[in-house]
């Protein structure tokens, strides 16, 4: 509700002062949801979040005996039930709007902090096809992505401004913040999709949700690729998150993959090489994301 107020709050604002407008409020409200956090989950879009979203929510809808079908909202959850923690989802593209602290990581200074990682072009290309297929016009201009009518290619979209580069550089900002930052998990979307139950495990754990095994069991078969493409083209989740753009069109669902490495169908080899050198040689290493292209590269 208070996401559509503050979409609303620049209407009677110069259009040149209404998307820096609005960025800020989202940046406020997101800082005030930060104070009280007690977990906060950061990832850039794209990374899958709502999958690890939907494993959390059920976990705790079989703990606390919630309903299903519900998705944990920062407070929505700890307002049924106190034993749950306030949940921050985050992409954190706005608060320095608000707070002027630029690629800083010292608002999010003694918070227990996911971040949920995935390789830059498979992250790439997904935000393609939700921009093309899913993202609401508002939400193009606030986030500064090209006119949907200015029909952009996929590899034009890849390795433009609002691509790798930008990928990149929130990549980058994360990966020189974790050596300032003390109780932090990284989670790679690769992991994930390698060993789910035993990197949930590791989410769980640090989340303190004091899951059993089978709990655990329980909400990685809830959040299977099948069981989710299943619930989103019949719009069973309430929040709207797992809602299919189009059922007839595979591209317009949020859960439209599910695969790691999934980047390399969808360009040529030139068009690769391109792609590739440019992550090996802009992209912090540590995560493994920039070695990992140099091992394909060499393997080719």
């Amino acid at each position: 509700m208070l996401q559509r107020v503050i979409e609303q709050a620049g209407v009677l604002l110069p259009r040149s002062k209404r998307i820096p407008t609005e960025r800020r409020l989202r940046g406020w409200l997101e800082t005030l949801r930060l104070r009280s956090a007690d977990y906060v989950i950061v990832s850039f879009g794209k990374s899958g979040r709502t999958w690890l979203r939907v494993m959390i929510s059920r976990l705790y809808q079989r703990k606390h005996g919630l309903p299903e079908g519900s998705l944990i909202e920062y407070g929505n959850f700890h307002r049924r039930h106190s034993a749950i923690p306030r949940v921050l989802f985050t992409h954190d593209n706005y608060l320095r709007d608000y707070t002027r602290n630029g690629g800083s990581k010292s608002a999010f200074a003694g918070k227990r902090v996911i971040l949920l990682v995935r390789h830059p072009a498979d992250i790439t290309v997904s935000q393609y096809f939700q921009w093309k297929h899913r993202m609401r016009e508002h939400k193009i201009a606030l986030n500064e992505y090209p006119a949907r009518a200015s029909g952009v290619s996929l590899y034009e979209f890849t390795v433009g401004p609002s691509g790798l580069p930008k990928v990149i550089q929130w990549l980058n900002e994360w990966c020189a913040a974790l050596d300032t930052m003390e109780n932090v998990e990284v989670v790679s979307y690769e992991h994930l999709r390698r060993d789910t139950i035993g990197t949930f495990r590791r989410v769980a754990d640090f989340m303190h949700a004091g899951a059993t095994d089978a709990e655990i069991a329980d909400a990685v078969e809830w959040a299977k690729f099948e069981n989710m493409k299943q619930r989103e083209a019949e719009s069973a989740s309430d929040s709207g998150r797992l809602k299919a753009g189009s059922v007839d069109n595979p591209d317009s669902f949020k859960t439209r993959r599910a695969k790691a490495g999934g980047y390399r169908d969808d360009f040529s080899d030139a068009e690769l090489a391109t792609i590739e050198h440019q992550i090996a040689t802009t992209l912090d290493p540590r995560f493994g994301y920039a070695n990992e292209t140099r091992h394909q590269e060499v393997a080719q």
